[in-house]
């Protein structure tokens, strides 16, 4: 078995800053690999994402910290990005996919109830304090405004002012009374 810089699987002992215990990190990709990898990335913060992979396979830092203080990252945002490194390799490390947890707030319940009330067209949410109110009546939850408004916007495509179908206060009897005596509407 011939090593070299291309096939070698780099395996580096990584020493932590905080209890001073080794890390066992093999990083499968090459150095060459690496480098051409950064220079294909668009931002700031994906090369620095490689660069973390490169000084760790040329181990020019004795420890994570100081390896966290020369990219300008937080030792925790480093361990962030090692740990997806090793649970998926470069293709999970270098997205960017957002840790959607489903809220602990805003049950399925509620989310459901909330969805009826926004989509009603006989008792609709006349605004989001007014929804506020509801969930504290109905659910007994106090919900912050901004984050209700948040949800519901991400949620229900929720607006502050958004026509409705009809009127909530429509008189059905008017509507029928008006077609019944409109000669031209039928």
């Amino acid at each position: 078995m011939s090593y070299t810089n291309l096939t070698l699987n780099c395996r580096v002992l990584f020493v932590s800053s905080g209890m001073k215990k080794p890390h066992d990190l093999e990083i499968k990709e090459s150095l060459s690999d690496l480098k051409k990898l950064r220079t294909k990335q668009p931002t700031l913060l994906k090369q620095k994402r490689i660069d973390c992979l490169i000084h760790i396979k040329t181990s020019r830092f004795e420890t994570r910290q100081q390896l966290a203080t020369h990219l300008g990252i937080h030792i925790r945002t480093q361990e962030r990005w090692l740990n997806k490194y090793r649970e998926g390799g470069i293709s999970l490390f270098m997205t960017d996919l957002p840790n959607n947890r489903p809220s602990k707030i805003i049950t399925p319940v509620i989310h459901e109830a909330l969805e009826s009330r926004v989509n009603s067209s006989d008792a609709p949410l006349l605004g989001y304090w007014e929804a506020q109110q509801w969930l504290a009546e109905e659910f007994g939850v106090k919900i912050k405004y901004h984050w209700l408004r948040k949800y519901m916007v991400t949620h229900f495509k929720t607006k502050l002012k958004s026509p409705r179908k009809s009127h909530y206060k429509k008189d059905e009897q008017a509507i029928e009374a008006f077609f019944k005596t409109a000669k031209h509407v039928q």
